[in-house]
């Protein structure tokens, strides 16, 4: 599948219009709903091979912050064979380990993040934290879509190489001034 026939099936499969909420805060008059693409194992697996294509010798481990990163994770460690954790958005309350980060993670590993769709990058910034207070070394930030919203001028700021697959543009969608 080339860039562009992906770009088109993210589009058809995750594309909804209407009035939306988004996780920021924001208002939109579209919705990319990552579940619908994440849950087509034909397109996570041609996703799972771009994302590989950002993982060399120097990064150690993946990451994927719940939930849509997870499935991503999974994708590019399959692709690449490097294994993956899990960043949870708050700590489990009253049982199991009650960890943030779910996998094993050692002090000064080097760890990319894959992510589902960028808007501000406050979860990604945060996930990156996570990561960073664990002991990792983040080397990047790698999502899937770029709502092209301030999230990658965010995540710069905050320091964290940002890249993507895909920006809205790239799917032709229109973004309402």
């Amino acid at each position: 599948m080339t860039d562009a026939e992906l770009a088109q099936a993210l589009r058809n499969a995750a594309l909804l219009e209407g009035d939306f909420t988004l996780r920021s805060g924001r208002k939109s008059k579209y919705y990319l709903d990552k579940y619908l693409f994440e849950t087509r194992p034909e397109l996570l697996r041609e996703l799972g091979k771009r994302f590989a294509k950002f993982v060399d010798d120097t990064v150690d481990r993946i990451a994927g912050a719940e939930l849509g990163g997870i499935a991503l994770a999974a994708a590019t460690a399959l692709e690449t064979g490097k294994p993956f954790v899990i960043v949870r958005n708050s700590k489990k309350a009253d049982y199991g380990t009650g960890k943030l980060i779910e996998g094993r993670l050692e002090k000064g590993e080097r760890v990319l993040l894959v992510e589902d769709i960028c808007t501000s990058g406050g979860q990604a910034i945060e996930a990156c934290k996570t990561l960073k207070e664990a002991g990792a070394e983040v080397v990047g930030l790698v999502v899937t879509i770029d709502r092209q919203e301030g999230g990658r001028e965010a995540v710069e700021r905050a320091g964290i190489r940002f890249d993507t697959l895909f920006t809205t543009a790239d799917l032709g969608v229109q973004i309402p001034k």
